[in-house]
């Protein structure tokens, strides 16, 4: 219907975004290389060590059907043993994955959706110029459009100098020949560090500083990353593996099959890698399930909200259950329609007793979900189409008490910098403003 409707107002230019941009597909060959590549590659449960007891997940009945959504997107089943530490903030997670890049012994992979010359992003390169110089592998992934700037960097040229072997994924190439072969926009939005096979990072932030100077006036990006240990490293894996090999790095399947670090005694967790060639509105199918499973409380973070009309009942259909239901947005995003687009879903989530909070100190770039005190939902995927339709994600999903209150703790600190939306103040909206955001609701969709 939006696609109608840019048609009908913009005959031929409309006819040629929809070209460019109207099908959901990266290209014939990129996905049957993609499908063989993530199919093909040694399981991450067949392992030596995966079947310890301490990886055993004890999962409560509640949670299990949660987990096995998980696994029906991408393949990885729910592992117990696995331990997680909140970043403290966005500098901190970076000085982290720098003193575990110094700390690597056999190899580093690391793939981000924009990673900037900036100061944060020369600490991890250096990191990893140092690590390559002492005889590790190391491995470097950006997608072409999103890190295009540094692509044509000394920087990046001075890495591959250096012995990182580096890679871009997606790559676009002649813009007027990739509309034959797949759209322009489909990217890989993912953000993951692999260090030794024990260790990972999964979050929301990019390689850069909070600043993020190509968008500085919508600053600081306010992020939310963990470090994580225990078999659900091996699964981070081997989605790393698949994005790599399948972008024309080297065959790194070797990986997958050493046996696991010594088991120990952990939470259970799963990751969830979603995208253009796994099964469709796969992410959505996701949050709408842990939202219904909530029975306590739901507490989102997201910088995008454009649901499906099923995430968007969803979230109305809590609070009439008891459930105590809160979502922060930014006041101020970086993208002007999406910011109307998620404004013109605000009374129908009022009218129902959710609670909508703006941040108003940056932009909160944190992809969160926090469930009943014991659930935790993270990693690179927003509640907008964008992210449910065209891009490569990587999420984690857990369970754990501990966990899930630093995480709640962290999502508690965001609404301390928030204002409450009122729902006299959003029926007062003149009909100006509902038009615009209405309007672009509408096209949404493509946006």
């Amino acid at each position: 219907m939006a696609w109608l409707l840019v048609v009908m107002v913009l005959p031929y230019l409309g006819a040629l975004a929809y070209l460019l941009l109207g099908q959901t597909s990266v290209g014939r060959k990129r996905v049957a290389r993609l499908k063989s590549e993530f199919s093909g590659l040694p399981r991450p449960e067949d392992a030596d060590g995966w079947a310890a007891p301490e990886n055993a997940p004890d999962l409560h009945p509640e949670f299990a059907p949660l987990f096995r959504v998980g696994q029906s997107i991408s393949g990885y089943p729910a592992v117990g043993g696995n331990t997680a530490r909140l970043m403290e903030n966005s500098d901190a997670a970076i000085d982290e994955m720098v003193a575990a890049i110094d700390g690597a012994r056999d190899h580093v992979h690391l793939l981000f959706y924009i990673w900037l010359d900036d100061h944060n992003g020369q600490k991890v390169a250096e990191a990893l110029m140092r690590a390559s110089g002492r005889g590790v592998a190391c491995r470097a992934m950006v997608d072409d459009l999103g890190s295009r700037a540094l692509l044509k960097s000394g920087l990046w040229r001075r890495m591959g100098a250096a012995g990182v072997r580096t890679r871009s994924a997606l790559r676009v190439g002649n813009p007027l020949l990739r509309i034959f072969n797949g759209r322009i926009d489909l990217r890989n939005h993912r953000k993951i560090v692999v260090i030794d096979n024990a260790v990972t990072f999964c979050g929301s932030q990019n390689c850069a500083d909070p600043a993020f100077l190509p968008k500085a006036r919508y600053g600081p990006w306010v992020d939310a990353v963990m470090r994580f240990t225990g078999p659900v490293v091996r699964e981070n894996q081997h989605l790393f593996a698949s994005d790599w090999m399948s972008n024309g790095g080297d065959d790194i399947s070797v990986l997958l099959t050493a046996p696991l670090p010594p088991a120990q005694a952990g939470f259970a967790a799963q990751v969830v890698g979603t995208g253009p060639t796994f099964r469709t509105l796969a992410m959505p199918e996701m949050f709408t399930s842990l939202i219904f499973a909530a029975r306590r409380s739901v507490f989102i973070t997201t910088p995008y909200y454009v649901p499906t009309p099923a995430l968007q009942q969803a979230l109305c259909a809590c609070p009439a259950r008891g459930v105590d239901t809160r979502i922060i947005l930014p006041a101020r995003n970086d993208d002007f329609a999406v910011g109307a687009t998620s404004r013109s879903y605000y009374e129908s989530l009022l009218e129902a007793g959710v609670k909508i909070y703006e941040f108003q100190h940056g932009l909160l770039h944190t992809k969160s979900l926090t469930m009943d005190g014991q659930i935790t939902l993270i990693g690179s995927a927003n509640m907008d189409r964008r992210s449910f339709d065209l891009n490569y994600e990587n999420n984690i999903l857990l369970q754990d008490a501990d966990t899930t209150t630093a995480m709640r703790a962290r999502q508690e600190e965001y609404l301390a910098q928030s204002r409450l939306v009122p729902f006299e103040e959003v029926q007062a909206w003149g009909p100006g403003r509902r038009l615009w955001n209405n309007a672009l609701a509408i096209v949404g969709p493509i946006l």
